[in-house]
């Protein structure tokens, strides 16, 4: 008769870290395969959080954002917060369609006009 020890799995340091990255790609895959769809409260908070001070200006920025029909990857790619949204003039340059980085242009004019105006 072979008697084996029991396999005692350390997950302490980098270990921890593997596991974790071996794991993600399996729950990213857990309740399908669409993402999340962007709401206009999502916008707003990341336009507070990219350092928006004004909730109203925010709210009203991101209501602009959504009813000028940018289309949710245009929207996931807007509040995105990295070194790379922040350092862009151009919302092409962030990878959005031409369609869409039109269309962001445009709510930025109205967002100037309409929202401004209210403060």
């Amino acid at each position: 008769m072979r008697v084996e020890a029991p396999v005692r799995l350390s997950l302490s340091g980098t270990g921890l870290m593997a596991a974790a990255l071996v794991a993600l790609p399996l729950l990213a895959g857990c309740g399908g395969d669409k993402p999340a769809d962007v709401s206009q409260a999502d916008v707003s908070k990341a336009l507070q959080d990219g350092g928006l001070k004004d909730a109203k200006l925010a709210d009203c920025a991101a209501k602009v954002y959504v009813d000028q029909g940018i289309s949710q990857d245009g929207l996931r790619i807007m509040i995105k917060n990295d070194a790379k949204s922040a350092a862009a003039t151009d919302p092409e340059s962030l990878g959005m369609s031409k369609e869409d980085a039109e269309k962001a242009r445009s709510a930025t004019n109205k967002i100037v006009t309409d929202c401004l105006k209210q403060q």
